[in-house]
């Protein structure tokens, strides 16, 4: 089904291209609407019913920040030879485009990300460079963090990224060098692009990369090999817990933004949150980007896009630090926590801690807009945090289930994405797409033809070109505009200028499949009086087109407020 796919994106590319480019005069929405948690009541401390076997932990207020106006731009200074990305890609549908990884002749079947030299870090702390083995043999490269003159017998973590190709250390570098601070060795890995893309991802093989630099960490001088466990943030989320689960020498689990939902849900509920955050609502976000994802699955288009982690979940038996930002834009944090805390409870493992950090986003960094835009500072606490809760874990001392911090703020609840029946999957979308080219492209260029050759024919019936026009335009331009949505979606969308709640591209388009089903209606009449047997094929296609082209318009909700 990947090629029907691919077949699709390509009659699309060669009939039209969508300039995606940035829409001018977009209101953007600073402020997430904040959910409320049934049952709960919210005050410094957070205690809810909906934890089983729950022991809250008490204060956790939320202080205003001071000292307000941030820079967007994610360049921190503080790490002198960092670069610091921007956003953080969605947890299976990246929508950025990711540098590739290169490919390096030093090492035989490797893929190397591109690093000239090791980061520099702080003089407070050492760097060693190491290399590992992990899943299907791939030879990947790493620092081991350590601050100067660290005790022997230290504990150890490894920093897991998020989704996206060839993902550079010093993404990471900033909890690195704030986890090393707290006593802590810190192996911080360039991703595999190997393996790895858009349409391709094994989460099973990056739980193999991450135990791969576990066992190199735990050889390392000083480290103790009975207290190295894995950090995963975002998409490591998923793979940390299948690494967990997978080996007994993990000795601790922290995640970050983790998702307990399937990658297909959790990606849907981002995009369209995303448009609503923008302000959009309608059919745009209520049906066809809920569609488009279900056939790009379909079509194989969307790795693993129903994994399951809760099962995996219960089966992790080590302690588990579970931290999200009360304004995560790409994780829904007030569903998940629930499902991570039901799933290790039934797996008869109490050892857990929760925490939600007031002002921080989805990798709990600090956000000074609702999530939108990801300042350098980790949230305040949260180093701290991993710290104490690190020399807790491997002590034999972690609390049992606690919950601690602000509610959550999750505007709109995920839906179920079930697979596509047969009518609506990726071969009949490519099916109905030949149609639609077909059917109304036969009309003009049939006319074209006469004239070339000089024939007089039947005078061209208007409403038939409006069919032919029209069908083509909301047909190839609802994909393109569909696609580009997905691509620019996440956290805050760009849908373009908005007119009653609805994007002025989606409104158009709208317009043109209405006026295709009228033109249809009045062409059916005009066959039904076709002079000559040719006239009447030609017509009939054109019908037959645009009678098609009426349940796609509905099923893309394009005949739909």
């Amino acid at each position: 089904m990947r090629r029907t796919v691919a077949a699709l994106s390509a009659v699309l590319t060669a009939s039209t291209v969508f300039a995606a480019s940035a829409w001018p005069g977009a209101t953007r929405a600073a402020a997430e609407t904040s959910a409320a948690w049934p049952g709960a009541t919210r005050a410094a401390a957070e205690t809810s019913a909906a934890w089983p076997g729950a022991t809250r932990a008490a204060a956790e207020t939320s202080a205003a920040w001071p000292g307000a106006t941030r820079a967007a731009a994610e360049t921190s200074a503080a790490w002198p030879g960092a670069t610091r990305a921007a956003a953080e890609t969605s947890a299976a549908w990246p929508g950025a485009t990711r540098a590739a990884a290169e490919t390096s002749a030093s090492w035989p079947g490797a893929t190397r990300a591109a690093v000239a030299e090791p980061p520099a870090v702080p003089a407070d702390l050492t760097s060693t460079e190491v290399s590992f083995r992990g899943g299907g043999g791939l030879k990947l490269h790493g620092s081991v963090i350590s601050r100067a003159g660290a005790e022997k017998g230290r504990p150890g973590v490894v920093l897991v990224h998020g989704a996206g190709t060839g993902t550079p250390r010093e993404k990471l570098l900033g909890e690195a060098v704030a986890f090393a601070r707290q006593g802590m060795s810190v192996l911080v890995y360039d991703k595999r692009s190997e393996g790895y893309s858009l349409f391709e991802r094994s989460y099973q093989q990056l739980a193999d990369d991450a135990l791969g630099a576990m066992e190199m960490l735990r050889r390392q001088p000083g480290v103790d090999p009975g207290k190295v466990g894995l950090w995963g943030l975002s998409e490591g989320g998923w793979v940390v817990p299948i690494a967990a689960a997978r080996s007994r020498d993990v000795a601790f689990v922290i995640l970050v933004g983790a998702n307990g939902l399937n990658p297909l849900r959790q990606q849907t509920w981002a995009v369209a949150a995303g448009l609503r955050k923008a302000g959009v609502s309608g059919s745009l976000v209520d049906r066809a980007e809920h569609n488009l994802y279900r056939v790009i699955a379909d079509g194989g288009m969307f790795p693993q896009p129903y994994f399951d982690p809760a099962p995996v979940i219960g089966r992790v038996r080590q302690p588990v630090l579970a931290i999200w930002g009360v304004h995560d834009l790409l994780t829904p944090p007030e569903e998940t926590p629930p499902i991570f805390a039901k799933a290790l409870e039934a797996g008869g493992n109490r050892r857990y801690t929760f925490r939600f950090f007031p002002g921080a986003d989805h990798a709990a960094h600090l956000t000074p807009d609702g999530g939108v835009t990801r300042l350098p500072e980790l949230a305040p606490g949260y180093p701290e945090l991993v710290g104490t809760w690190v020399a807790q874990a491997v002590s034999g001392r972690t609390p049992e289930a606690q919950v601690s911090g602000p509610a959550p703020e999750q505007a709109s609840r995920t839906v179920a994405v079930p697979p596509t029946a047969w009518w609506e999957s990726a071969g009949a979308q490519l099916a109905a797409l030949v149609i639609f080219l077909m059917a109304f492209c036969g009309y003009p260029l049939v006319a074209l033809v006469r004239r070339i050759r000089g024939r007089r024919g039947v005078p061209p019936v208007k409403a038939a070109r409006l069919v032919s026009a029209g069908g083509l335009t909301a047909v190839i331009g609802g994909f393109s505009y569909l696609f580009y949505v997905i691509m620019t979606g996440g956290k805050l969308s760009e849908p373009g200028p908005l007119l009653a709640g609805r994007p002025v591209v989606w409104l158009a388009l709208q317009a043109v499949a209405v006026a295709t089903v009228v033109a249809t209606a009045l062409t059916a009449a005009r066959w039904r009086r076709a002079a000559t047997r040719g006239e009447r094929v030609r017509l009939g296609l054109v019908v037959a087109g645009g009678a098609l082209f009426v349940p796609w318009a509905l099923y893309w909700g394009l005949l739909l407020p």
